[in-house]
C-alpha cells in the first residue's frame, strides 16, 4: 500500500522517534569516558569530510562557496568540539562542598532538530555533537531544499557514532521532510526537546509545539562606526564578515551606521577594499529584487554580489565584494533596512553616537531584536553605553559580527544556534551548547535546623494551654459571683483585666 507524502512522512517521524527512544536509554547508561570518545571521533570525521560536505551543500542548494561551507564545518569539528570536550555531562558534574550540593546530569532524551538550508551541514554536525554529548538521541528534520547534503551530514555521524561504540539509532534524517512531518516531530509525545534553527514561522511553531524548545530569531545585525575608530582595520573586518559563504550567517552585519564625522574617509576605504556603492537608479533596482512579499528573496540569499547585480541589472566592477546602498529610513517598505543573508549592505549616517544609538535600535525593532549588534570604537564608555542600552544579545566590539557573534574571533560560547532571549521571543539569550540540553538535579544536605517559631513552639503552646484552662476557670468562678449580685460593670472590669494580662509581652 503506498502512503501520501505527508502520511508517508509522519509514519516515518513516528518511527525515528521509537528508534531514537529506545537507543537513547542506553546511550544514558555509558560513562563519560565512552561519550567522550564518541563524540571526539565525530569531530575526527568532520574533519575528513569537511569540505566535501562543503561542496554538497553548494551544489544542492546553490547558497554560498565550497571554501566557506568546508570553514564552517571546520568550526563546529575544532572550535566547537574544543569548548566541550572536557565538559562534564554524565554522574555528578559539580560538588559545593561549602554548600554541600551536589549537581548531576541527567539527559532529556530526543532532540528534535529543524535544520535552515543556508548552514545545513555545520548545523546537523553541530546539533548531532551536542545532542550526543549531553547522552541526548537526535532525529532531524532537514529543509527540503538541502534534503541530500543534511542526510548525508547526518548519516556519517550515525555511522561514526555507532563505530565509536553508541547504541544503533540514535540519529535520525527525515528523507521525507514535509511540514506535516516536521510538525509530528515536533508535537509527538516522545519529543522531548526542539531545536529550532529556521525561519521565523518554523520557530513560531516550535513555540507553539507544546514542547521546551531553543528557537533562533532573525539578525538584522546593525554595525555602529565610531569616529573613534580604527577605520582600515574595521572596513576590513566587516568586509570578510559581510561576504563570508556570501552572507548566509544570521549573525552577519546588515547595516552599517556612521558617524558623520568619518563618512568620507569610510567611504574612501569601503570602496578601496571592494564595496560598490549604488546611485539612486541601481539601488531601486536592486530594492526590487531583494524581497518576495514580506520575506527575503530566496534567489539572492547566498549569492555573490556579480549574480545579484546581474539579477537587477547592474553593472559592477569584477573585483567587487559587496554593495552597498545609502538610506535614511528603517522600515518594510524599505527593503534594504531589513535582513539580507547576502553581500549586500545598508549605509546609514548619523551625527553621533546618541544618534547612532536610535538608528542601531529601529533596525533591532524591524526584525533583529535580542540577537547581535556591532560596533568598531576604541572609546571604552561608549562601548559600555552601547552594551547597557541595546536590546541585543551579542554585542560585538572590534571585529566582525559574523565571526564574534558565532564565538570564533570572540570568547563567548562558540556555537552555530543563538538564542536572542526574550527580546526575540526566545528562552534564552545563550549560544546553545551540550548543557542547555540537560536537566540539572540537586543533592542538597541540611546544614542547620530550622528553627521552631513562637507560635509552634512546644513550651509556649503548653504555656497557652495552662492559661486557657486558668482564665476558664476564672470565668466559672465570674459567673459565680454574677447569680451572687456583683454588678455588670465590675464583671466587666475583671475581664479586662484578664485579658490585658493576655497580651504578649
Amino acid at each position: 500500500m503506498n502512503l501520501d507524502n505527508d502520511l508517508q512522512g509522519i509514519q516515518e517521524t513516528r518511527n525515528a522517534l521509537r528508534e531514537a527512544k529506545l537507543a537513547q536509554k542506553l546511550l544514558e547508561k555509558m560513562t563519560q569516558s565512552q561519550i567522550d570518545e564518541i563524540v571526539s571521533s565525530m569531530a575526527r570525521t568532520v574533519e575528513n569530510e569537511a569540505e566535501r560536505l562543503g561542496a554538497l551543500a553548494v551544489e544542492e542548494t546553490g547558497f554560498g562557496r565550497t571554501a566557506d561551507k568546508k570553514a564552517k564545518n571546520l568550526f563546529v569539528a575544532k572550535e566547537v568540539y574544543a569548548a566541550i570536550k572536557d565538559m562534564k555531562t554524565v554522574g555528578i558534574i559539580r560538588k559545593d562542598d561549602s554548600r554541600q550540593v551536589w549537581e548531576i546530569a541527567q539527559p532529556m532524551g530526543v532532540v528534535a532538530a529543524i535544520i535552515p538550508s543556508t548552514n545545513p551541514t555545520s548545523t546537523v554536525i553541530f546539533k548531532c555533537m551536542i545532542a550526543l554529548k549531553s547522552r541526548n538521541a537526535i532525529v532531524i528534520s532537514p529543509h527540503p531544499s538541502a534534503l541530500r547534503c543534511s542526510m548525508e551530514s547526518a548519516t556519517l555521524m550515525r555511522r561514526t557514532a555507532e563505530q565509536a561504540g553508541a547504541p544503533a539509532g540514535l540519529i535520525h534524517c527525515l528523507s521525507s521532510p514535509t511540514m506535516e512531518a516536521s510538525q509530528e516531530l515536533m508535537r509527538n509525545k516522545l519529543t522531548d526537546i526542539i531545536l529550532a534553527t529556521g525561519g521565523t514561522g518554523m520557530v513560531k511553531a516550535a513555540y507553539s509545539s507544546g514542547k521546551p524548545a531553543y528557537g533562533v530569531g532573525p539578525g538584522n545585525v546593525p554595525v555602529y562606526i565610531h569616529r573613534s575608530a580604527k577605520l582600515s582595520q574595521a572596513v576590513s573586518q566587516i568586509i570578510q564578515s559581510k561576504t563570508f559563504d556570501y552572507g548566509t550567517i544570521c549573525a552577519s552585519e546588515q547595516a552599517l551606521v556612521v558617524d558623520e564625522a568619518v563618512k568620507p574617509q569610510l567611504i574612501e576605504e569601503l570602496k578601496r577594499q571592494g564595496g560598490y556603492f549604488l546611485d539612486d537608479a541601481e539601488t531601486r533596482r536592486l530594492a526590487s529584487i531583494l524581497t518576495v512579499g514580506k520575506g527575503m528573496n530566496p534567489k539572492v540569499v547566498g549569492r555573490s554580489p556579480q549574480v545579484i547585480a546581474n539579477m537587477a541589472g547592474i553593472a559592477i566592477p569584477h573585483n567587487t565584494r559587496v554593495l552597498i546602498a545609502e538610506q535614511t529610513s528603517v522600515g518594510i517598505e524599505h527593503p534594504f533596512s531589513a535582513e539580507k543573508l547576502c553581500p549586500v549592505l545598508a549605509f546609514y549616517t548619523v551625527k553621533d553616537w546618541q544618534e547612532g544609538c536610535g538608528r542601531c535600535i529601529e533596525l533591532l525593532e524591524l526584525g533583529g531584536m535580542g540577537h547581535t549588534i556591532g560596533i568598531h570604537c576604541e572609546d571604552p564608555l561608549i562601548i559600555e553605553a552601547f552594551g547597557l542600552e541595546k536590546p541585543a544579545s551579542r554585542i560585538i566590539v572590534n571585529t566582525g559580527t559574523t565571526f564574534g557573534g558565532i564565538g570564533a574571533t570572540t570568547g563567548i560560547m562558540p556555537s552555530m544556534t543563538l538564542g536572542c532571549g526574550s527580546f526575540g521571543g526566545n528562552i534564552t539569550s545563550d549560544n546553545i551548547g551540550p548543557q542547555h540540553l540537560l536537566n540539572i538535579k540537586r543533592v542538597a544536605f541540611g546544614l542547620r535546623e530550622m528553627p521552631a517559631t513562637a507560635e509552634t513552639s512546644v513550651t509556649d503552646m503548653r504555656q497557652v494551654e495552662d492559661l486557657v484552662k486558668e482564665r476558664i476557670e476564672e470565668s466559672r468562678q465570674l459567673t459565680s459571683l454574677v447569680k451572687l449580685g456583683i454588678t455588670r460593670e465590675e464583671v466587666t472590669r475583671i475581664i479586662q483585666t484578664v485579658l490585658a494580662e493576655m497580651q504578649p509581652k
